[in-house]
C-alpha cells in the first residue's frame, strides 16, 4: 500500500553551493550532511540533494512511502513496471527502489522507519 509522498531529490552540480542555497530558502539546516547526500526535514517530508554532473528537471526524483518495500515493489513489477534501480539500504534502515513504469517514468518507493507523518512545522 502506498502511503503518500515522502521525499523529493534534486541532483545538483555543486553540492556545497546548493546546500547553502536550500538552507537559506527553507530557513533550516540539513539533518543529514554527507558528500553523497544532504537531507532536510521540511514540514514532515524530506528534500534531498545529490551531487550529479548533469542535473536538470529530468533528474529530479520523488519517492512514495511504503510500509513493505519488497512486497510493494514486487506488486508494481507484476503490474508491468521494471526495475530501474534495484532495492538498496541507503543507511539507518532506510530502503529505496526505483521502478520504471510502462510509460517511461521513474516511480520511486521508500521505506523510512524514521518518518513521522505527524511531524509538521
Amino acid at each position: 500500500m502506498i502511503n503518500g509522498l515522502r521525499t523529493a531529490i534534486y541532483p545538483v552540480r555543486d553540492l556545497s553551493a546548493a546546500k547553502a542555497w536550500y538552507t537559506e530558502v527553507f530557513c533550516t539546516a540539513p539533518y543529514f550532511d554527507e558528500p553523497f547526500y544532504v537531507g532536510y526535514a521540511i514540514g514532515g517530508f524530506e528534500l534531498g540533494l545529490t551531487p550529479k554532473d548533469e542535473p536538470g528537471k529530468a533528474g529530479s526524483k520523488v519517492y512514495w512511502g511504503v510500509d513493505d518495500i519488497e512486497a510493494e515493489a514486487a506488486r508494481i513489477v507484476g503490474l508491468g513496471a521494471s526495475t530501474h534501480w534495484p532495492l538498496q539500504d541507503v543507511g539507518d534502515g532506510i530502503k529505496v527502489v526505483e521502478l520504471a513504469d510502462p510509460f517511461g517514468n521513474v516511480l520511486g518507493l521508500i521505506y523510512n522507519p524514521h518518518f513521522d507523518p505527524k511531524a509538521v512545522r
